[in-house]
């Protein structure tokens, strides 16, 4: 669960939020959460999604994907995909 008394969680609630809403099988990108979160001023919110998608990872809330694979954050380059773990889908 997110941990509220951060910065971040409000993101953190958001990528769930988004995930869950959709179905299961699907996954959203970083620019979805900050749309959501900012839609006329977006783009900065870029690297925090993507930092609160991180923490999630860590508490294995979610995993990032590239071309449908799961792949560690901190090696990625270019685009992500944020979903759900397959044991929680």
């Amino acid at each position: 669960m997110p941990d509220a008394s951060h910065p971040g969680a409000d993101l953190e609630r958001r990528i769930l939020e988004l995930l869950r809403s959709r179905a299961r099988t699907s996954t959203i990108c970083p620019s979805d959460v900050a749309r959501a979160a900012a839609p006329d001023d977006w783009r900065p919110l870029m690297q925090p999604v993507r930092d609160a998608a991180a923490r999630l990872v860590d508490r294995g809330e979610v995993e990032i994907t590239q071309r449908g694979e799961v792949i560690d954050l901190a090696a990625a380059r270019g685009p992500i995909r944020i979903r759900l773990p397959r044991e929680t889908r």
